[in-house]
């Protein structure tokens, strides 16, 4: 595989722009403060980040119609849920779901 001048540019400039974005943010802020209402509205992003991430699995669209639910992933969703609600753990909800996944799966249930 051969990698053109212009195609070398090209990625590492890509890396750049990635690195700078998001290591500039950390650096500028140790410098500064932040008012306290931005930072209680910080505080919603992680939810409202996991709450897209999980409509847009739990949800199948069609265009010019009503969205349907995927039925598989809704079951998987549910002891996922409640794993997390019970241990407040990560890893035990990432674990369970794909547990949950395999099982629906393997009975092809959903």
């Amino acid at each position: 595989m051969s990698l053109t001048l212009t195609e070398l540019w090209v990625v590492l400039g890509c890396g750049a722009v990635t690195l700078l974005s998001r290591v500039l943010p950390f650096a500028l802020l140790k410098k500064f403060k932040l008012p306290a209402g931005v930072i209680d509205f910080l505080t919603f992003v992680p939810i409202a980040i996991m709450t897209a991430l999980c409509c847009q699995n739990l949800f199948v669209a069609h265009p010019g119609h009503w969205a349907t639910l995927n039925l598989a992933n809704c079951y998987a969703a549910i002891p996922a849920t409640l794993a997390g609600i019970l241990t407040k753990s990560l890893l035990a909800v990432v674990v369970v779901g794909i547990m949950a996944m395999a099982v629906l799966r393997y009975f092809q249930i959903g």
